[in-house]
């Protein structure tokens, strides 16, 4: 009788008995591999399984990461299985499939991939990383090798003739339809697809990017960018006049940045539609132009304070400051750190009959019914300050201003704010406390800054665990305390990492989440603001006072299984 996998590693003493028990209990209760079980726990490295197995088997051991998957195998088996069984098709000759495997013993899997493909099967052993990166690599490019096969297609169709662009008005562009018409200009079913795309799979960008021999088309998913696919640079012209098109911009001007919005109209996989509104950006290059899509879906707008991250006691500071009758609430991190969100979080939340709510944004990205906004329009003088003052004779209650980025509409905002108005706005700084200095430095007196603002929340954006694929990661004690874990919370905390599944194009990521430093400005650092004190003396005093700090803040959610280390590291400084 054929050894079983735990039996092989027990015999190698890569693993005790009672580890193998602990591994076959997680499996049964995960529904992941026992190799899988084994590695998630810590008991055993990937590599050191793999090397075991090779020994003692006598199968080849195979690094994937070196070594090169034939494309025409990738079909035979789906990405789902590959992922659940922990197995790659590599390689065909013949009726032979060689099948990488973490483990090969596994007569019931190597059964099943038999019946599946109609061939015989030799396996090869590979690290469970090396499995995974290969799945998340040519898996995870399947759509890339579709529109791939459709610009050659192009290139092909387009030898003898010209390509040529049907021109069409921007509005209601009818997306779904056109995805369904095989027989449009080529150029157009390419773009339309792009787009189409980075709709269904989440992103909130797309990017053009030319450079010098290929035309590049990244998607920006949950704040990270992959590659979709890369062109030829024939494709470049076409596909950016296309796009200049279809956002209502002048396809003649190469020489300067341009502004442009599209409105597509989506069919969904479960019926009916939904209409997505897209930003569209042109910069001028040394290669070309570059254009970015900027996808503004409502759907995806949050604006419920409660599911935005913010822990239970930051919160509840929130929610006492947004009903004061006056002052300012400044919201500050990067550009899209979620800014935005919480604003409109705040104010949908004051929208009432008895509120008269306005905005000055740039430019408005989403409309809420019941609230008064307006679009920022430098080229005529509207700036944030001239807004402002406008609607300061418009009997206003609730003012939300896009960015405090000029002293001019700090003094305003704070004029308003010391004369019975509550102002949201935002300031680009790294946390809380330095904002203080930011105001400073734009030459508004630190009294001024004391008496006008009550509170600074500054945030971050990182991604959620793929709720379908995660399992736990065990780490060091001694890695967790560095992280910012008390010891005696390090020993309990175990995180969280996705395995990568379909579910979120085997990134192991799916969504985001917010991590907020909510910082009150009480008497105590009021007198700090006053005496000028330093951004750190400003920031000791409210972590004295119970602020929670972006680090701690994620620290919690990891604790939590919401994001992984991974994240909190890549977005935060220790304390």
């Amino acid at each position: 009788m054929a050894s079983s996998l735990g039996d092989i590693l027990v015999r190698e003493k890569a693993v005790t008995p009672d580890q193998l028990r602990t591994a076959k209990d997680f499996q049964k209760k995960h529904d992941v591999p026992l190799g899988s079980a084994l590695i998630s726990l810590g008991y055993i490295s990937g590599e050191e399984m793999a090397q075991s197995l090779s020994r003692q088997l006598g199968y080849p051991y195979i690094d994937l990461d070196q070594f090169e998957v034939f494309p025409d195998v990738i079909g035979l088996i789906t990405a789902e299985a590959a992922k659940k069984q922990m197995i790659m098709p590599i390689h065909r000759i013949r009726s032979f499939l060689t099948l990488a495997m973490l483990d090969p013993t596994d007569l019931d899997v190597i059964e099943d991939i038999r019946f599946r493909t109609g061939l015989s099967i030799q396996p090869v052993i590979a690290s469970e990383n090396g499995i995974l990166n290969a799945i998340n690599k040519h898996y995870g490019a399947s759509h890339s090798l579709r529109l791939k096969k459709e610009a050659e297609e192009i290139a092909l169709a387009s030898a003898d003739e010209k390509i040529t662009i049907l021109e069409e008005g921007p509005e209601d562009f009818e997306a779904a339809e056109i995805e369904e018409i095989t027989d449009e200009a080529p150029i157009i079913t390419l773009v339309n697809n792009i787009l189409i795309e980075a709709i269904k799979k989440g992103a909130s960008d797309v990017h053009f990017e030319p450079y010098e021999r290929s035309f590049r088309v990244r998607f920006r998913i949950d704040g990270i960018l992959y590659e979709s696919m890369n062109l030829p640079l024939k494709f470049r012209d076409p596909v950016t006049s296309r796009v200049k098109i279809l956002s209502n911009m002048d396809i003649a001007e190469k020489r300067l940045p341009q502004d442009g919005r599209i409105q597509m109209r989506v069919k969904l996989e479960k019926g009916g539609r939904k209409d997505v509104d897209m930003r569209v950006s042109s910069l001028p290059t040394i290669f070309g132009e570059k254009i970015v899509c900027r996808i503004l879906d409502r759907e995806n707008l949050q604006i419920d304070l409660t599911r935005l991250g913010f822990e239970a006691e930051s919160l509840d500071l929130f929610k006492k400051a947004i009903v004061r009758p006056w002052g300012i609430v400044l919201v500050t991190g990067p550009t899209g750190s979620g800014k935005t969100n919480t604003l409109y979080s705040a104010i949908s939340t004051l929208n009432a009959m008895e509120k008269n709510i306005m905005t000055a944004e740039d430019p408005v990205e989403f409309y809420i019914p019941g609230i008064n906004q307006v679009n920022i329009r430098d080229e005529i003088n509207l700036n944030f300050a001239t807004a402002l003052r406008a609607f300061l004779r418009q009997d206003p209650d609730i003012m939300l201003v896009g960015e405090m980025r000029d002293q001019e509409t700090v003094d305003v905002a704070v004029k308003a704010a010391l004369t019975g108005h509550l102002v949201f706005s935002t300031v680009h700084t790294n946390d809380a406390a330095s904002t203080v200095h930011r105001l400073i430095n734009m030459n508004v007196e630190p009294f001024l800054i004391a008496d006008s603002i009550f509170m600074i929340v500054a945030q971050r954006l990182v991604r959620r665990v793929c709720k379908k694929c995660a399992v736990p990661q065990k780490l060091p004690v001694r890695t967790l305390i560095e992280m910012g874990y008390l010891p005696e919370e390090a020993e309990q905390v175990v995180p969280l990492h996705g395995r990568g599944c379909e579910a979120c194009n085997n990134t192991g990521y799916k969504g985001r989440t917010g991590l907020f430093e909510v910082m009150e400005v009480t008497p105590a650092i009021k007198e700090l603001i006053m005496s000028r004190g330093q951004s750190k003396e400003i920031k000791a005093k409210a972590m004295e006072q119970g602020m929670i700090t972006l680090r701690r803040s994620g620290l919690v959610k990891v604790k939590n299984g919401i994001t992984t280390p991974e994240e909190v590291l890549r977005e935060t400084v220790r304390d």
